[in-house]
Formats: structure tokens, C-alpha cells, sequence
């Protein structure tokens, strides 16, 4: 796996030895961020000085994709720790260590917005464990605990064969497949 666009194209990213985790891969990042790029879906989003959160965060490909892309800050939420140390490994790697945090949560119960957390966010990614039911207590979580702010853009994949995402205080405004993923984008509801 690697970088795909932005100031830190073609940096590698270290990844699992096994198959616990699932990261996002190369071509379906691009396509993801090609779109966030290219269309603000109407309600002003952009990625120039997002404030990202990488819920589920894995390898942390999504979140120092979206930073190499232009985005300001980066808080990666894993509870699993051989996954926070390959995000730390990443972000090491790629010099972002001023410019994100990790921290240890369960994605699905984070509370009120904490302060040092860099929120409330522009942007977030959950890429939960798939079939686990997970993203839309995540969903839940984040909007109860007002962690997005008013024009936030949240990508959330999930597999394929799951029903489509259907969340209280949030609107589907894209949704694609991708091989065994669907990846939604959708916005907080006014």
C-alpha cells in the first residue's frame, strides 16, 4: 500500500502481516479522494484544511491520505493497539506527527468533544469491521457527542451486501460500490 495523490505520493505505508485488518486500498482511496476533490456535494465542503477523523482507523491510510491531500489534522481512533502502532509506524514514516494524534477508543462510544481532540471535524472516515453492525453506532456516537461540525462530509464504507446506511441526523448523498465495498458519503442533517 502506498500514498496515491497529494504532496506525499508514492510513500509506502507499513501494513498487517495478516488479514485482521482491512485496509482501504489504493484504487478505491483514489476514487474516494478524487471525489471529495472534485465535488463539494453541495453543502461547502473541501478538503483544503479539513479537520479529519479516522474512526476504525487500521493502518491509518485514510486519514494521512487525506492530510497528504491538504487537509490540517488527523485524529486517528482505534482500540485495537497492534493498530495504533502501525498508524504511529505511518506516521513516523511520513512526518506527520505535529499534525495528527492517536488515540485509544471504541469508535462507538466516544462522548462529548473532547478538548485536544482537534474538533469538532470537517471530515470523517469509519471503516469499521464489516457485518459487526459498528458503523452506525459510530455514526451515532459522533453526532451525539457533536464531534462533526455543521458542514461535515463523512465517508463510511461498508460491505457490500449490508443495508444501505440509515442513521437519525444524517443524509446518504452518494453512494458507490466497489468490488465487496460500498463506500456512502453522507452529511449531517439540517
Amino acid at each position: 500500500m502506498r500514498i496515491v495523490g497529494g504532496r506525499l505520493r508514492g510513500k509506502a505505508l507499513a501494513t498487517p502481516a495478516d488479514d485482521r485488518v482491512r485496509p482501504t486500498g489504493d484504487r478505491v482511496r483514489e476514487s474516494i479522494f478524487n471525489r471529495l476533490a472534485h465535488n463539494d456535494f453541495g453543502i461547502g465542503f473541501t478538503l483544503e484544511d479539513a479537520r479529519v477523523i479516522d474512526l476504525f482507523a487500521g493502518t491509518g491510510a485514510l486519514g494521512c491520505e487525506a492530510i497528504s491531500r491538504g487537509a490540517k489534522w488527523c485524529l486517528f481512533v482505534d482500540d485495537d493497539a497492534d493498530s495504533r502502532g502501525l498508524q504511529r509506524e505511518n506516521i513516523e514514516a511520513l512526518k506527520l506527527t505535529g499534525v495528527t494524534k492517536i488515540w485509544k477508543r471504541d469508535a462507538t462510544s466516544l462522548g462529548p468533544l473532547q478538548a485536544g481532540a482537534g474538533g469538532p471535524f470537517t471530515l470523517a472516515f469509519l471503516d469499521a469491521p464489516y457485518r459487526k453492525d459498528l458503523t452506525e453506532r459510530a455514526l451515532t456516537s459522533l453526532h451525539d457527542g457533536a464531534w462533526l461540525a455543521p458542514n461535515a462530509l463523512v465517508m463510511a464504507e461498508t460491505a457490500g451486501d449490508e443495508p444501505p446506511l440509515a442513521v437519525d441526523g444524517f443524509e446518504a448523498i452518494d453512494e458507490r460500490n466497489y468490488g465487496i465495498a460500498r463506500v456512502t458519503l453522507l452529511t449531517l442533517r439540517a
